[in-house]
């Protein structure tokens, strides 16, 4: 089992502007982009089509450090100040439950532990002190 925390900065549409910055004044590689018109669609939500090009998820490398980012997803609303949080990556689905669970006591949940498209396991939860953390469980269960 894995465990590995990444800060995960969530723009408000120029995440490609802010990957452009990181890149020069960091010496950042990008290791992974993909947006929004790349993922399957989903019926029961439409894509804006003005929110396709934007960043859904990537990843640069600093050094030896990972970074992720995204835009904000069409309809959430995004507030300066709270647009970093914390990724808690597992390649473990039931230890990404553990987190989640151990988390969400006396917090928030933002988005339920479920499968999604990207990951057997990924949830979204703001703790009792306000730090929000992803929870993603990398591939499938082991």
């Amino acid at each position: 089992m894995t465990v590995r925390l990444f800060p995960y900065l969530i723009m408000n549409g120029n995440a490609k502007e802010a990957i452009a910055f990181y890149e020069k004044a960091l010496e950042a590689q990008v290791v992974f982009s993909t947006s929004f018109g790349d993922m399957p669609e989903n019926p029961e939500f439409t894509m804006p089509e003005e929110a396709k090009g934007l960043v859904a998820h990537a990843t640069i490398k600093v050094g030896e450090t990972d970074m992720m980012f995204s835009d904000a997803f069409p309809g959430q609303p995004h507030q300066i100040g709270n647009q970093v949080t914390i990724c808690v990556t597992t390649n473990d689905k039931e230890k990404a439950k553990q987190f989640f669970d151990a988390l969400q006591e006396g917090g928030q949940v933002q988005m339920p532990l479920q499968e999604t498209h990207f990951s057997p396991a990924y949830g979204i939860v703001t703790d009792k002190f306000g730090v929000t953390f992803q929870i993603f469980t990398e591939g499938q269960q082991q």
